[in-house]
C-alpha cells in the first residue's frame, strides 16, 4: 500500500504515484498494489497542510473515528479498509510549504521482526538519507497505525516548498519500485541511490525548537549541519531587524528540519535536531 497527500501541500507523492501506476504492467505484478495519490482532498484543494473543513491534521488523528469529523472519518476508513489488509506500507510525505527537510526514507528502528522488515525495506527504497525511529512511534500517524496493526512501514520526506522537484519525484518513483522488487512483487533487484547519512531519533516533528517570539526567522545553519549543544542556529527579529529570540541548539546532532517560511508566530517549529547512526 502506498499513499500520498495525507497533507494537502505535499506534492511529490501526488506526482509520483500516477507515474508508478503507468509503468507497471499488471501481468508482471505478483500480489496486489494499492496506491492512493490524494488521501486528504479537502486539504489538497485548499493547498494547505490540514483540512479547512475541521482544521484537523490527518496525520495526527489515526486510528480515526467512524462517527467523527471528516478528517477523523478519513483516517478510520484508511485504517479499516486499506491498512488492515496491507503487508507493507509506504507513506509519501515532504516538508510542505512551511518546512525544509532533506530527501529521506524513515523507518522503524527495532530488533523485532517489524523493525527488521522496515529497515530492509528502507535500504531497498534507497533514498540518500535513512532515518530510524525507535518504538513506540508517536501516536496519530499513518505509520503508527500501521505499526499497531503489525504492518511494516516506511515514510518519505523531502524539501517540499509548495513544489515537487523532479529529482525527488524520481527518487520516490524508483524507491517504490525498489521496494516492489525487494518484496518479490516485481522481477529484478532494487537499484537504490547511494546513502549519505544514516540518522536516528524519535522523528517527532511536533517536538522541535519553537519560536518563543513572533517575528522574522533567519536560520544561520543549513540542513544536515552537525551542531553542538548551545550553538546558535538562527534568530527571530522584529521588523526593525532587532533580535527578539536567539535560537539555540538544545542537543548535539544533525539538523534534519528547518522552518522555510520566515514569518513566524509564537509556537511555530523552527529547527529539529536528530542523532546519527553512521
Amino acid at each position: 500500500m502506498v499513499t500520498a497527500a495525507v497533507h494537502g501541500d505535499e506534492y511529490e507523492g501526488i506526482e509520483a504515484i500516477p507515474h508508478i501506476y503507468s509503468q507497471i504492467q499488471p501481468a508482471a505484478l505478483r500480489g496486489t498494489l494499492v496506491m492512493v495519490p490524494i488521501c486528504n482532498m479537502a486539504a489538497y484543494e485548499a493547498a494547505q497542510r490540514s483540512s479547512p473543513i475541521d482544521g484537523l491534521n490527518l496525520a495526527r488523528v489515526f486510528p480515526g473515528d467512524a462517527k467523527g469529523t471528516i478528517t477523523q472519518r478519513i483516517a478510520y476508513w484508511i485504517r479499516e479498509k486499506l491498512l488492515s489488509r496491507a503487508d507493507f506500507y509506504i507513506d509519501l510525505h515532504s516538508g510542505g510549504v512551511a518546512y525544509d527537510i532533506p530527501t529521506l526514507i524513515g523507518y522503524i528502528h527495532d530488533e523485532g521482526m517489524l523493525g527488521q522488515a522496515s529497515l530492509a525495506g528502507a535500504k531497498a527504497f534507497g533514498a540518500p538519507i535513512l532515518w530510524g525511529h525507535p518504538l513506540p512511534m508517536a501516536p496519530g500517524r499513518t505509520v503508527s497505525a500501521a505499526t499497531d496493526l503489525g504492518v511494516p512501514s516506511l515514510y518519505t520526506e523531502g524539501p517540499g516548498g509548495g513544489y515537487a522537484r523532479p529529482d525527488d519525484v524520481a527518487c520516490f518513483m524508483q524507491g517504490v519500485r525498489n521496494v516492489l522488487h525487494h518484496l518479490g512483487m516485481l522481477e529484478g533487484a532494487p537499484q537504490p541511490r547511494r546513502m549519505t547519512h544514516h540518522l536516528f531519533g524519535d522523528g517527532n516533528l511536533d517536538s522541535v525548537i519553537d519560536a518563543t517570539e513572533a517575528g522574522y526567522f533567519r536560520a544561520t545553519v543549513e540542513l544536515l549541519s552537525e551542531v553542538k549543544t548551545g550553538q546558535k542556529l538562527g534568530v527571530v527579529q522584529d521588523l526593525f531587524g532587532q533580535p527578539q529570540q536567539e535560537v539555540i541548539a538544545d542537543q548535539e546532532g544533525v539538523v534534519i528540519m528547518l522552518r522555510r517560511l520566515h514569518r513566524v508566530q509564537v509556537g511555530d517549529g523552527l529547527v529539529h535536531i536528530t542523532g546519527r547512526i553512521a
